[in-house]
């Protein structure tokens, strides 16, 4: 059961991560500054985590 599922949980801990880090509630480890990626993490992150979401409910 689980190991259907291992990509979506993967995805969604990534999205979580990057939601977290883009939205300022987790350090970026090694940088000091916010560099220009971590920008984008505020939209990366939500849109991996719906389509974990979307690939979790369709599978």
């Amino acid at each position: 059961m689980i190991a259907a599922y291992i990509d979506e949980i993967i995805m969604f801990c990534a999205g979580l991560w990057m939601t977290s880090v883009g939205f300022g509630y987790l350090p970026l480890p090694g940088y000091s500054a916010n560099p220009p990626l971590v920008r984008h993490f505020k939209w990366m992150g939500p849109m991996l985590l719906v389509i974990a979401i979307v690939l979790a409910a369709a599978s």
